[in-house]
């Protein structure tokens, strides 16, 4: 009987985490001016941001919001050209991969390139980490200035303009939420990344 009152625990228990609800202002903050045709769920960061690189490379923020999102939902992730003196090249470079889908294969060696070893420093080091990472040399020469690409260079630059981006790495929901980790638990960065998967989460649900 004990331990059917302890499942019974555990069940309610699991259901009132789930069900948690979350505050405007505190965990989230709701946009003034909604921007509409956004992205469902949209992440902005730079190669430059340290805060970015411990994001997705030491604390693996992304992958697990990807993993809590309800299935079909859409993680789209933009450059910002505001941070470095490569910025804008760097935005390119992230349309390249977006054109390519080679996204998962650019990300940990351009982040180490540019912050660790810090071998990146024009547009030609930039085009050798693509080429390292298994990109043929001939189809990121003919994405770089493709019409896709600068497609993709507008939709980031416009994006990050018309939802008044102050800083990344900044994660937004709809064009209508954008998380807020200064609001969150980060005494303990496990917890932190799943209460901030959670947010997510909660936000893409919301009605």
């Amino acid at each position: 009987m004990k331990k059917i009152w302890l499942a019974l625990a555990g069940m309610v228990l699991a259901f009132s985490v789930s069900a948690a609800q979350f505050t405007d202002g505190k965990e989230f903050v709701t946009l003034e001016k909604p921007v509409v045709g956004e992205p469902q769920v949209l992440e902005f960061f730079s190669f430059y941001c340290p805060h970015c690189y411990q994001f997705e490379e030491v604390l693996h923020v992304s992958d697990t919001v990807k993993k809590k999102l309800p299935e079909g939902t859409k993680m789209t992730k933009y450059h910002v050209e505001f941070l470095g003196p490569l910025g804008k090249d760097l935005t390119q470079a992230w349309a390249v991969a977006l054109a390519l889908g080679v996204e998962d294969k650019i990300t940990a060696p351009m982040f180490e390139a540019v912050q660790k070893t810090q071998t990146v420093q024009n547009v030609a080091d930039i085009r050798n980490v693509f080429i390292n990472a298994g990109v043929k040399a001939e189809e990121y020469d003919a994405a770089w200035n493709s019409f896709v690409v600068k497609s993709l260079v507008a939709q980031q630059e416009k994006a990050a303009s018309d939802l008044q981006l102050q800083g990344v790495p900044a994660i937004f929901v709809n064009g209508k939420y954008q998380l807020n980790p200064q609001g969150m638990d980060t005494s303990n960065m496990d917890v932190f990344v799943q209460q901030y998967a959670d947010v997510a989460k909660f936000l893409v649900e919301k009605k």
